[in-house]
């Protein structure tokens, strides 16, 4: 059988459309910044680079831009602190790892890589989870790193708007493509390499104004991020929804049990599944026979795209 030629997605979260209040400026830089990035996993791709490293560095450059809720730029806390969350996976080899709750360290896809690669468990949290990361030489930074002034401005009109918790932020002021009150942060990558193996990976700041210790689906395999044999998945959205979901194996297992294609099997988990529980969202998965699908129930989500010997592509609106 003839291997794929090799193929990345990236995604940095899905929601409503604000085209009449979004200046072209805006829009293009938010799509810039996608394309930088899958340049940067594409030129890996092209030397050979195995999938999990492919991911790892895309969810590492999107958890640096703080564009997207991820790393710098994470959302804040009701009690104004940073947790992030994120969860990575190779597909030939199930081996996995994840992190929850981190607050120091800078980058936490590489922190779920060091759980999967040496701690002989598969998801650690808290300060123990630094701790762990710490350790192994991973970068640190003060707890206030991640913050952004846009931020801390968000958490306060949340707060005085009522205090729920917010799915993502209002950015009014930054003219996002995206309505961010109503957009869902979280950044993901997967990837198809020259050897036919896939790799998934999803980091996430959560939501805004979220009670302290809340997980959403980021760092949960099968639910926010998966990657086997047959496709490689990275979610954003609801996440509550997506764990009741188990959406992103729910997709897996609707091509090994039912034999779907992955459009169809990415129409009924992001059509059919997801609502059926209120979610929404969307998801980026590539199969093993190298198709390639981007869903979403939304208006909008950030992503991009690039098969090895073709332009890369970067699209915020259907």
């Amino acid at each position: 059988m003839n291997t794929p030629i090799p193929l990345l997605a990236i995604h940095g979260g899905a929601g409503t459309i604000l085209r009449q209040a979004t200046s072209h400026e805006s829009e293009q830089a938010y799509l810039q910044a996608l394309l930088d990035i899958i340049r940067a996993g594409e030129a890996l791709l092209a030397e050979g680079a195995p999938a999990l490293d492919v991911v790892e560095a895309c969810v590492r450059l999107l958890e640096e831009n703080e564009r997207f809720n991820a790393g710098r730029g994470a959302v804040y806390t009701e009690a104004a602190t940073h947790e992030l969350d994120a969860s990575i996976m190779e597909g030939h080899t199930r081996r996995a790892g994840a992190v929850a709750g981190l607050r120091t360290t800078r980058n936490p896809v590489q922190a779920a890589r060091a759980v999967m690669e040496s701690s002989g468990h598969v998801m650690l949290i808290g300060p123990a989870a630094d701790t762990f990361a710490a350790a192994r030489g991973l970068e640190q930074v003060p707890p206030d790193w991640f913050g952004t002034p846009e931020r801390l401005a968000q958490l306060r009109r949340v707060q005085g708007e009522g205090g729920a918790a917010r799915l993502d932020h209002d950015g009014a002021q930054r003219q996002a493509p995206l309505d961010e009150r109503s957009k869902f942060g979280t950044v993901g990558a997967v990837a198809l390499d020259a050897r036919g193996r896939l790799a998934a990976a999803t980091s996430t700041g959560g939501m805004t104004n979220k009670k302290v210790g809340r997980v959403g689906d980021s760092p949960i395999l099968g639910a926010g991020c998966y990657a086997d044999d047959t496709v490689a998945v990275s979610c954003t959205g609801t996440g509550e929804a997506f764990m009741r979901s188990v959406a992103a194996h729910e997709l897996s297992a609707q091509m090994r049990y039912l034999g779907r294609s992955l459009e169809a099997a990415c129409e009924d988990v992001v059509g059919t599944c997801l609502p059926a529980v209120g979610g929404q969202g969307g998801l980026i998965a590539v199969s093993h026979r190298g198709e390639l699908c981007l869903p979403f129930n939304t208006e909008g989500m950030y992503r991009g795209w690039v098969r090895l010997g073709e332009a890369p592509q970067a699209r915020i609106f259907r």
